[in-house]
């Protein structure tokens, strides 16, 4: 089963940028409905961003709303987190999940359990 593959993340001061990508080797992201969660620690995994497979429909929750833009490349096969004004509170594990969605209205899902398929994580560390 191919998974996501995501990157991007680091070590970066507070007021920073970062780009995650979020890569679907060996399938086009076409169909996919995808998302990123942040895990901070000790804390549940809660989404950042959400994107509809069409790549016109976005979420953002309060946190992060006017800072990070989630986007898609169809020529590239990849979704893109550009992260700025980033704040240490934004430190944590970052997760791109998608779900199959070639048979469904154009949607986006914030909830975890929407998703079945997950990358392995890469870690974002803001220092004040």
């Amino acid at each position: 089963q191919v998974q996501p593959v995501d990157s991007g993340g680091g070590l970066v001061q507070a007021g920073g940028s970062l780009r995650l990508s979020c890569e679907a080797s060996g399938r086009t992201f076409d169909s996919y409905a995808v998302a990123w969660f942040r895990q901070a620690p000790g804390k549940e995994r809660d989404v950042v961003a959400a994107i509809s497979r069409s790549g016109t429909l976005t979420y953002y929750p309060d946190s992060v709303k006017g800072r990070f833009t989630i986007s898609r490349d169809f020529t590239k096969n990849t979704v893109t987190l550009q992260m700025n004004s980033l704040k240490p509170e934004d430190t944590g594990l970052y997760y791109c999940a998608w779900r199959y969605e070639a048979f469904y209205p154009d949607s986006y899902y914030y909830r975890e359990n929407d998703y079945l398929d997950w990358g392995q994580g890469t870690q974002v560390t803001v220092s004040s």
